[in-house]
């Protein structure tokens, strides 16, 4: 793996915490309740796998198997009531997990299946984001596929899909498909290539790109291209977004062969793709395209989820089945080395994302045709770390 050099800066407080259960995985915590939900009362969950054990002073974690036997869980995003919304990518079903809780974790309903996608290949229903009105609007957005495209649309659960962007390339690898609100309001999406190198440069194509736009489906204000959904261009495959405290945007980008990425996302920056995959030849910054964050080989990451917790950038990944933690300056440049979590415990990582209580909720995607499934698969994982830096403790 590689990052890119900054100047030597001291570890300190939680972060530093959160780096070190990397190599102390499953050994046990202080395991407790988190705060109650906005609805009032705090959810009740399952007993966690990891028994509480170590002296006391070290920086350990417990994994809880939230829910399980789902087939390729894709996207992840909490309601006001603490439960969260799920994407099936290949039965185009919308789950609802939680608050509730059975014998065999939180509750697993169905709220409907989107009859409109096509899931073929890496297509299928993808992102999914709840509007930060939701108590208002009731709407939820998805991104998924159709036999002609990729689209967004958007929804009250229940009801038929209203799209607000159609015309995104579609293949069958390389669909990009995570979508989230930043801190502005504004909708982001992430596409991909879709197998067709050369969109990716093509300011005209929706391919290739992070889109910014209204809840309406249009460019948002200050987009850096007149007109235009762009947000930010030159990307393969990008399938993980999340922002810091300080509102900066961070994604992860699957490579061809050689390099993934971990690249902070700036307006009308190009990151270039097909031109560059990974660092640009001797480390060289180019002009013209921006230097990814840190880059790490195919095989010991193709990270898929993002989410961060504190100032953890965290990394859900698929080929390298586990999660990288890359500790972040306030600065925004990188600290340290990354961590790697849960290597081979559960297999292939999908998504992450960071309750409301502070734990990491992360979603596992051994139905997806690349890795032989255990009886359990597919699960919704909880993560709780001790010493108060993700979830109580």
């Amino acid at each position: 793996m590689s990052v890119r050099p900054y100047p030597r800066i001291d570890r300190r407080r939680t972060a530093v915490a959160l780096c070190a259960a990397a190599v102390m995985v499953m050994s046990g915590c202080s395991f407790g309740e988190p705060e109650p939900d906005p609805a009032g009362e705090p959810p009740t969950f399952p007993t966690p796998t990891a028994s509480p054990t170590g002296s006391g002073t070290e920086q350990q974690v417990a994994a809880t198997v939230l829910a399980k036997q789902l087939r390729v869980p894709w996207g992840i995003a909490f309601l006001p009531d603490g439960g969260a919304l799920v994407t099936e990518r290949d039965t185009a079903k919308i789950l609802k997990v939680g608050p509730e809780s059975d014998p065999d974790g939180l509750k697993v309903t169905t709220v409907q299946t989107v009859d409109e996608v096509d899931a073929a290949g890496e297509g299928g229903l993808l992102g999914i984001a709840v509007s930060p009105d939701y108590q208002r609007d009731k709407t939820v957005f998805v991104y998924y596929s159709t036999s002609e495209d990729n689209r967004i649309a958007k929804l009250t659960l229940g009801a038929r899909p209203t799209p607000i962007v159609t015309g995104i390339p579609l293949s069958g690898i390389h669909n990009g498909g995570r979508l989230g609100f930043g801190p502005d309001g504004y909708l982001y999406a992430t596409t991909g290539d879709a197998s067709e190198r050369g969109l990716a440069q093509q300011l005209g194509s929706l391919g290739g790109k992070i889109l910014r736009m209204t809840p309406a489906g249009k460019p948002a204000p200050g987009n850096p291209f007149p007109n235009s959904l762009v947000w930010s261009l030159g990307h393969r495959n990008v399938q993980g977004i999340a922002w810091d405290a300080n509102k900066r945007l961070y994604a992860t980008e699957f490579g061809q062969n050689r390099w993934d990425e971990v690249n902070l996302i700036q307006p009308g920056k190009n990151y270039g793709w097909p031109d560059v995959e990974g660092e640009a030849e001797g480390g060289a910054k180019s002009d013209k395209f921006t230097e990814p964050l840190v880059v790490w080989s195919t095989a010991e990451a193709s990270c898929s989820g993002a989410a961060f917790i504190e100032r953890v950038f965290v990394a859900a990944c698929l080929r390298a089945e586990r999660l990288w933690l890359v500790e972040l300056t306030a600065a925004g440049t990188v600290l340290g080395q990354p961590r790697p979590l849960l290597t081979g415990e559960f297999g292939r990582l999908r998504a992450v994302a960071a309750a409301p209580d502070g734990s990491l909720w992360i979603s596992t995607s051994n139905h997806d045709g690349k890795r032989k499934p255990a009886p359990e698969d597919d699960r919704i994982i909880r993560l709780v770390f001790s010493g108060g830096v993700a979830g109580k403790s």
